[in-house]
């Protein structure tokens, strides 16, 4: 967002209209990366000052408010392979705040709500960085651990939770209940896993908290069990099981019952006991083992708070306020320029080494020539660099009056710093490009993605393995991946007989991903790894998709002729069919291997569906996986729009309400035989 902004009441209708288009697009972006992809461009500080305009925006101008706007929605959405899970009880995301003003701003609307006496009494907790994270006992066992997700649909991580040492396996009480906390990674296993990786040559990851979603979220429980996780939990939506009647009751009643609570919480009464609270802490943060970006503020009695209720995304009686951005001074040396896989050329700042955040930090993005001019930041100037939340370091400003007398204003490249091509804009894009589909620097980007998790997972090829391989004259495209052998892995630096192995295996297993995955990993222009599905599950293999026109692909739902355009014209080049021939003769798979949706043509197309008790013939997670090929919306809880209620064993309150309200109930035989007469 730019520094300077036309103050929202000053806006016309149609100026607030063209300003929230793009600013709604970029907050999803920015909300997939870290959510989805756990992978954030930008830091903290920078989102939840776009986010604030956007909200300011959306009061001053309701009638632009949208369904799909970023202020409606919780979270990201889950689209990992792991089993789908259903919240009961939404998990909501909290409200921010930036100044102690805007805080005391929150706790005055409280004390002025009309329905709900709010007392002056609040419970103050440090704000872990890390995932929230819902643990649901039966009679005292744990039997599943659950991501937040959208906030209604999560992710099912139990078999990785258990791996966590904090997490209580049993209870000390036959409680059926769920606690809600934080799944995060201490500062010293963050360091030591990025140590790890780097040595092995695979990306890092950007701070602890992507980290920490990144090893809850894994397929193998084992991986999980390596990364050194822990918990903080502060959360019972269903206190009254426990007997308390305050926040901080419940947090000492989970701490008696076997949890990881954090110590830190303290009861307050007054503006002067929250500002002390904020600036102790604030002082304190880089000393904890493990991070924070705030502080929430709660109220207390725990009846107050379930009168004050929820707004659609957010409680309202909790808030988080989030640490204004560290800021030191630096001198920019130089600024470099490097390719990405798709020709996009970024410039970097390198400046005197400086400490920020408990990092020390001497390189920044520019983003592109646009950024760069914008800031002008020239070569000698002295600027400001902040990192809230441990992500990339960014320069904030200029200061205009420690500027060299004899600065110049920088000249921006117009050849690439690899291969010396032209570099130009495409599509009217700010970014510059270098469109040499040789170009050295592209292919070894390309050959990255290609081997990433959600392309070919190719497990231990990283871009410090993929460097060697092109420097060795190994490699020249993806497919020489393919005719890698024995001795020639074992030139490689760090490579003995088990690390050649394991790359081996790793590569060929690769051949046999389903093609949606290839799809992906050619790194098309516009097209992520849910696009390649769909594509792929539509057309079923990839040499139908290479015979199809632009109008075919753009005819599929939720593709579009962007994407349409941009596979057309990738398989139209010569190079990228030899490309092709050349994976096929070495045996990668060009079939889609997934489920086939038949929604369109199916009965259960459009209808809403509860699944409740226990199913003998199939998990609930099959059942809802075939409910939702078949176009059915599953969800968690009866209601008048439900149509029909699935009943196993041991169904429960949805069962009878289901009954009260009428709805029509199956049990599982019946819904067997309907799958059975649907094929």
């Amino acid at each position: 967002m730019s520094e300077k902004q036309t103050p929202v009441k000053e806006l016309t209708l149609q100026q607030a209209q063209d300003e929230i288009k793009p600013l709604r697009a970029k907050l999803t972006k920015w909300g997939q990366e870290y959510y989805e992809q756990d992978n954030p461009t930008v830091e903290d500080y920078v989102y939840d000052r776009a986010y604030q305009r956007l909200v300011q925006l959306e009061e001053q101008f309701p009638q632009l408010i949208s369904a799909d706007s970023p202020t409606q929605r919780v979270g990201g959405a889950a689209e990992s392979q792991l089993t789908k899970v259903q919240h009961d009880i939404p998990m909501l995301s909290m409200g921010d705040v930036f100044s102690l003003e805007e805080l005391m701003d929150f706790n005055q609307r409280q004390q002025e709500n009309r329905d709900v006496e709010v007392e002056p009494e609040y419970n103050l907790e440090l704000k872990i960085d890390g995932l929230s994270l819902s643990l649901v006992y039966e009679n005292g066992r744990l039997v599943q651990g659950s991501t937040r997700g959208n906030g209604t649909i999560g992710e099912d991580v139990t078999a990785n939770v258990r791996t966590i040492k904090s997490v209580p396996k049993e209870l000390p009480e036959p409680l059926s209940i769920e606690f809600r906390g934080e799944c995060y990674m201490p500062k010293e296993a963050f360091a030591k896993l990025n140590a790890k990786r780097e040595a092995e040559g695979l990306p890092i990851f950007a701070n602890p908290r992507n980290a920490a979603a990144g090893s809850l979220r894994q397929l193998d429980p084992k991986v999980t069990a390596q990364r050194e996780l822990d918990t903080f939990m502060y959360y019972v939506p269903e206190y009254q099981k426990l007997g308390v009647r305050t926040q901080a009751e419940a947090l000492e009643r989970m701490r008696k019952l076997g949890f990881n609570v954090n110590p830190n919480n303290r009861v307050v009464h007054s503006r002067e006991e929250i500002e002390q609270y904020i600036v102790e802490y604030t002082a304190q943060r880089d000393k904890l083992s493990y991070g924070i970006d705030g502080i929430v503020e709660k109220v207390n009695d725990l009846d107050t708070e379930v009168a004050l209720g929820n707004t659609v995304k957010v409680p309202r009686w909790e808030i988080a306020y989030k640490f204004p951005p560290e800021e030191q001074a630096t001198i920019v040396r130089d600024i470099v320029w490097t390719v990405g896989r798709t020709g996009n050329v970024t410039p970097t700042a390198v400046m005197d080494p400086v400490q920020l955040a408990g990092t020390t930090v001497s390189r920044a993005s520019l983003h592109n020539p646009d950024y760069l001019r914008e800031k002008d930041i020239r070569i000698g100037d002295t600027v400001y660099l902040h990192k809230a939340g441990d992500i990339i370091p960014e320069i904030s400003k200029v200061d205009l009056t420690k500027r060299p007398e004899d600065s110049v204003e920088y000249k921006i490249p117009m050849q690439c710093p690899v291969c010396g091509s032209e570099l130009v804009h495409l599509d009217g894009e700010v970014a510059l490009r270098c469109i040499n589909p040789m170009c050295p620097a592209q292919i070894k980007e390309g050959l990255a993605h290609f081997a990433s998790r959600n392309a070919m997972n190719i497990d231990g090829l990283g871009p410090k393995i993929i460097e060697q391989l092109w420097d060795k004259e190994l490699i020249h495209d993806v497919a020489g991946l393919y005719r890698l052998n024995h001795d020639q892995l074992l030139t490689l630096d760090k490579f003995g007989e088990k690390s050649t192995a394991n790359l081996l295996t790793s590569i060929d297993n690769s051949r046999n991903n389903s093609v949606e995955r290839l799809l992906f990993g050619l790194g098309i222009r516009h097209v992520g790894a849910k696009a390649a599905r769909i594509i792929m599950e539509y057309f079923g293999d990839l040499d139908s998709l290479m015979k199809a026109n632009a109008d075919e692909i753009s005819a599929i739902n939720g593709i579009g002729p962007t994407i349409g355009e941009s596979i057309v014209t990738y398989f139209a080049n010569q190079q990228v069919v030899k490309l092709i021939d050349e994976l096929r003769e070495v045996g990668v798979n060009f079939a889609y291997l997934g489920s086939r949706s038949n929604a369109t043509d199916s009965e259960w197309n459009g209808r809403r569906v509860v699944l409740t008790g226990k199913l003998t013939e199939m998990t609930r997670g099959e059942a809802k996986s075939w409910l939702e090929n078949h176009g059915a919306k599953v969800t968690g809880s009866v209601s008048k729009k439900t149509d029909i209620v699935i009943a196993g064993a041991d169904a429960g309150s949805k069962l009878t309400k289901a009954q009260d309200l009428g709805i029509d109930v199956w049990n599982e035989q019946q819904f067997s035989q309907a799958m059975k007469e649907e094929q």
